[in-house]
């Protein structure tokens, strides 16, 4: 996971030093404003979010953590304030989320010290909240007020919208989990159009999920979205941090993507437009640039000795892993031949994939990659040239050896109901895989997406593992949910309609 004191915006009475917010109190419950709440004589204020106008998200939750974030509309004194959801130890039933919301500042609220808003981080703020107890279902909400005077903080800041997430299960509990994943938003043009803008993030919202995996291509940093018939606000390719920023701000203007963040925890990772077209990160000069931008505009947590490394793991309960991987900022050049010397993940990022798969006790480990396994035809450009996912092309180039390392320790150690988890190819396909010949599949992959972009006609996947492909179409725009327990594992590819395309299920082994 990440350190437990990463670096977050500036305090206010520290103007020249970073500032780690912490919580650990346990809260109890009572009636009206939690105790010592610094906003009783703010409490009747209008509901406002004109101070935070990207919204308000959370992310990267734990069994006992979580980070929450968002921005303020130049510089701020701002706090955050998080309580428990009257009820939530008892379950997540419809009738405890109504009761919740007509009392939303039912339990004893947390709050962090004021700090101020910078130019530096472009107004965003993240705070790692600490504490918390699993299972549990959680309220949150930033203050806001202009100015350096925080004497009187508590008469002038206004809220922000309430947001939520549930803590995990513990690791010893099974507890079924909803998990949503897919990518690839505002491409090819398809960005903020009509009334709606991007409208699948509400049928997404709709399915009460415990969290999102949004597989990358966050932002389309390397294209134009012209307007008309776009909303306008994107219509560059972005080169500076600045104008990466600018990409993440324009998302967030959708206001069907603020709500789904408001109420979805997300688990973020980049693929390539997050700088551009196919990237090799250590080799791009433009890598340092758009990751900054999504560590400012994603609930990322990452370690304070390792401020930019995005992979990352995550337990669900008895019953569930995730690992998620960063094929972007450790790679070779696409356009090195395939062999023992080329990598997607980097040395220490196979290392502890492997290691972790090998220990894991989870009944599913789940590994996310932005990229697909078996994609042979992910050609490359004049300016990047060479094969972009793991598949080895014709040309032979891609990172195959590397994949064929990962998959001959899966089978060798027999680690057992093993899932892949892929967008970036803007269709949708499942594989079962049997690169041990013996008839049973050995792990599965599930392809999903484009949330909002141009689609792809399927490709077939390579032979090489021995695939056998359950569906595979493509033509609207989509997501997948998966709901898993200690049984099975089920997968729906849904469209923007709220219509389940695909259904498959996996027995565990």
């Amino acid at each position: 996971m990440f350190g437990s004191r990463p670096i977050f915006s500036r305090p206010v009475s520290l103007a020249a030093g970073l500032f780690t917010v912490l919580a650990s109190c346990a809260p109890t419950y009572k009636e009206g404003l939690p105790p010592g709440s610094p906003f009783a004589e703010a409490a009747e204020a209008p509901l406002s979010s004109s101070s935070f106008p990207q919204g308000i998200a959370s992310g990267d939750v734990t069994d006992h953590t979580a980070v929450i974030w968002t921005r303020t509309d130049g510089p701020q004194v701002v706090q955050a304030e998080w309580w428990e959801e009257q009820g939530s130890l008892t379950g997540d039933s419809v009738q405890d989320r109504v009761q919740a919301q007509h009392h939303p500042e039912v339990g004893a609220g947390q709050t962090t010290a004021l700090q101020a808003t910078s130019a530096a981080d472009d107004y965003t703020v993240k705070v790692l909240v600490t504490g918390l107890r699993p299972s549990t279902r959680y309220r949150y909400r930033f203050w806001a007020a202009a100015g350096d005077a925080t004497g009187a903080f508590r008469e002038v800041a206004k809220p922000s919208e309430e947001g939520t997430f549930r803590t995990a299960p513990l690791s010893t509990e099974h507890s079924p989990i909803t998990l949503l994943w897919s990518g690839d938003l505002g491409g090819q043009g398809r960005c903020r159009a009509g009334s709606e803008e991007y409208p699948i993030f509400d049928r997404m919202r709709n399915q009460r999920a415990d969290v999102m995996l949004f597989l990358g291509d966050t932002v389309y940093g390397d294209e134009i979205c012209s307007a008309p018939p776009n909303v306008a606000g994107s219509s560059f390719a972005a080169q500076t941090a600045d104008q990466y920023r600018a990409k993440h701000r324009y998302q967030r203007g959708a206001a069907s993507l603020r709500r789904f963040l408001a109420e979805t925890p997300v688990l973020a990772i980049w693929d390539d437009h997050e700088v551009r077209n196919n990237f090799s990160g250590p080799y791009d000069s433009l890598m340092p640039a758009g990751r900054q931008a999504l560590l400012e505009y994603w609930p990322i947590g990452t370690p304070q000795n390792d401020p930019t490394r995005l992979y990352r793991k995550f337990r669900y309960g008895a019953d569930v892993e995730l690992f998620i991987l960063d094929t972007r900022q450790y790679r070779s050049r696409n356009s090195d031949p395939d062999g023992p010397e080329k990598t997607m993940l980097g040395t220490k990022q196979r290392d502890w994939l492997l290691r972790g798969l090998s220990e894991s006790t989870a009944t599913w480990k789940v590994i996310v990659t932005s990229v697909p396994l078996s994609n042979s035809r992910k050609g490359g450009s004049l300016r990047a040239p060479g094969h972009d996912s793991w598949a080895r092309a014709a040309d032979g180039t891609g990172f195959e050896h590397e994949l064929r390392m990962i998959v001959e320790t899966m089978v060798t150690k027999d680690i057992r109901n093993v899932v892949w988890l892929a967008a970036d190819v803007h269709y949708v396909q499942a594989n079962a895989y049997d690169p041990s010949g013996d008839g049973e599949p050995d792990f599965h992959e599930f392809i999903a997406g484009p949330l909002s972009a141009d689609p792809v006609r399927p490709v077939a996947p390579a032979p090489t593992f021995r695939p056998t492909t359950l569906f595979s179409d493509s033509g609207y725009f989509n997501f997948g949910v998966v709901t898993a327990d200690r049984h099975r594992l089920q997968v729906q590819i849904v469209d923007a309609e709220g219509t389940v395309r695909h259904t498959h299920q996996v027995m565990a082994r």
